[in-house]
């Protein structure tokens, strides 16, 4: 009798977990956390997502300067035209980095013991999605520091502008990747895949030239590309900050234009919130069916 009575008590004080909001921040926090120590524990990789971009800033911008200065006066400095590409360069392929780690957890199991808590598939999605961005954020502020060595300087407005823009651009593009990796079952299938997207992206985003005077076919093709809707504003705010003629401004920051209809730019960062909101939409819906 006593041992039936203390077995009923043990099964009282049990609390049966999930469903609740607060219960899915704490997932939230926790898959998001995770992102950020697997960041932190791993230097190489800090390290290695620089190189490239810094390659194209340094080199590639070096090497065209003359050229484009010959054009278009001795005072555009072409790296500074390019500095926010490349800090979305730099964006892109952290955040894509960041979701092939999704692939990985499948691949080893961990995504299954996730997919058992007791915890909506949203906040999985959600805390992975968050966890991504921040890490891309935190290296697109990294590359933002080396503004100076471009004619970039340090304006307190400019930077809080360019932490929104890198924070936004993380958010959409960890959301994207997040949604390819939802099905993808083995790594290599993945690079495979994200490698006929993430390039084409980075270029027809305007990020090392600009959406002026192109063929009709190479015009349409930025216009669909969710990147160049972030780099623009990335890049009007560098400029807007700088002392240049108005002339190079129209040249090297000419701006956004659907035909003869200049995109303002909180219209662009509307187009950038709901492809983000889309993709962790369809994410969620994706992972829900998964057993």
């Amino acid at each position: 009798m006593t041992t039936e009575v203390t077995r009923d008590v043990a099964i009282a004080n049990v609390t049966i977990t999930g469903g609740t909001f607060v219960e899915d921040l704490r997932a939230v926090k926790m898959v998001w956390k995770r992102e950020l120590i697997r960041y932190s524990r791993n230097r190489i990789r800090i390290v290695t997502s620089l190189a490239q971009p810094i390659l194209f800033l340094f080199v590639l911008g070096s090497g065209l300067s003359p050229l484009i200065s010959s054009s278009s006066g001795p005072h555009v400095n072409f790296k500074t035209f390019m500095f926010p590409g490349v800090i979305a360069m730099t964006i892109l392929f952290t955040a894509i980095f960041s979701a092939v780690s999704i692939v990985w957890d499948r691949e080893f199991g961990f995504l299954r013991e996730m997919m058992v808590a007791p915890v909506r598939r949203g906040a999985l999605v959600t805390g992975k999605t968050l966890g991504g961005a921040t890490v891309a954020t935190m290296q697109g502020v990294i590359m933002l520091a080396l503004g100076p060595l471009v004619g970039v300087g340090y304006n307190p407005i400019l930077l809080v502008e360019m932490i929104l823009l890198m924070s936004l651009c993380a958010m959409m593009l960890t959301a994207i990747g997040v949604v390819a990796a939802s099905r993808m079952q083995q790594v290599e299938s993945f690079q495979v895949v994200m490698q006929l997207f993430v390039l084409p992206m980075f270029f027809l985003a305007g990020a090392i030239f600009p959406l002026t005077g192109l063929p009709t076919w190479l015009s349409i093709l930025t216009r669909i590309d969710p990147l160049a809707y972030i780099v623009d504003p990335m890049r009007r705010a560098v400029f807007d900050h700088l002392h240049v003629s108005a002339a190079a401004k129209a040249k090297f920051s000419p701006d956004l234009h659907w035909g003869h209809w200049l995109l303002p730019v909180p219209v662009e960062l509307a187009l950038v919130v709901a492809l983000t909101l889309g993709c962790l939409g369809v994410a969620v819906a994706m992972f829900s069916k998964q057993d």
